[in-house]
């Protein structure tokens, strides 16, 4: 019989991971004897957590894992990947001038590695709260911005257009799912807590795909966009089958994008 444990566990307030996990956070089914201290942070305070060996468990950036690694391991269970579900880079309506100053979410997120590899000419990249780039884009306090997680699916409501979907850029260079984000685990934890919680989280998911409305009220209360079909729309454009298991596939988006040969 498995030992009770409490792990601190830290994921992000949007829409895809509180629907992951709302089954374990609530109670809904079986973790094995495990309880969990959730902490909610934007993506690039999660990567910081990471970085500091602060959570046990947590939601991450995939562009990150090259510098925590030593310390941290992805599951298999739990990513953002997909297609068609990139960062969105925009600008003000009627703008054609050169983008040099960028708003970004985060030094350590995908989106901006993906700027990198894919707008290399953009030399100013100021990182950014992702609820606070549309806003700021459209005050013009910078040129342009890239959007995560809910913006991508309000901007069109601000004065705003789209420059380049990085997603559909990676997935044409590529012809691989981009790889957003992961959960990660420490590994001093060891190979058999990290199964127990991999099935946990797998069991999650599932019982999320299964039950999809019972979690609403626990997403409204985190959620940046609270209509609707805008939480419906998150969650079916970031959590699918990749989800529930990398894959083969998955796995190779993963070590292209990071560089690293083994997960």
């Amino acid at each position: 019989m498995a030992l009770d444990k409490t792990l601190r566990l830290s994921i992000s307030p949007c829409p895809n991971d509180t629907f992951m996990f709302d089954a374990i956070v609530n109670g809904r089914i079986d973790c094995e004897g495990l309880s969990f201290e959730v902490e909610y942070h934007d993506i690039e305070e999660l990567n910081h957590g990471v970085e500091a060996l602060g959570p046990d468990i947590s939601k991450i950036s995939c562009a990150v894992l090259p510098a925590i690694k030593q310390h941290y391991r992805l599951l298999d269970s739990g990513a953002a990947l997909g297609r068609g579900n990139g960062p969105l880079l925009v600008r003000r309506k009627g703008d054609k001038g050169a983008i040099k100053h960028l708003l970004v979410p985060g030094v350590h997120t995908t989106a901006n590695a993906l700027v990198g590899r894919l707008f290399p000419q953009i030399e100013y990249r100021e990182p950014m709260l992702f609820s606070k780039i549309a806003e700021a884009v459209e005050r013009g306090d910078a040129d342009a911005g890239v959007l995560i997680h809910e913006g991508r699916f309000v901007y069109e409501r601000r004065k705003l257009e789209l420059v380049a979907d990085l997603g559909v850029e990676w997935e044409r260079q590529t012809d691989l799912p981009l790889p957003l984000g992961g959960i990660v685990i420490k590994r001093e934890l060891g190979d058999d807590m990290r199964s127990r919680v991999e099935r946990v989280l797998r069991r999650s998911i599932e019982y999320a795909f299964d039950n999809p409305l019972l979690s609403r009220d626990y997403i409204k209360s985190h959620a940046q966009e609270m209509e609707d079909d805008v939480i419906e729309k998150h969650i079916a454009l970031f959590v699918n089958d990749f989800s529930l298991s990398l894959g083969e596939q998955g796995r190779r988006a993963i070590t292209l994008l990071t560089g690293l040969e083994e997960l």
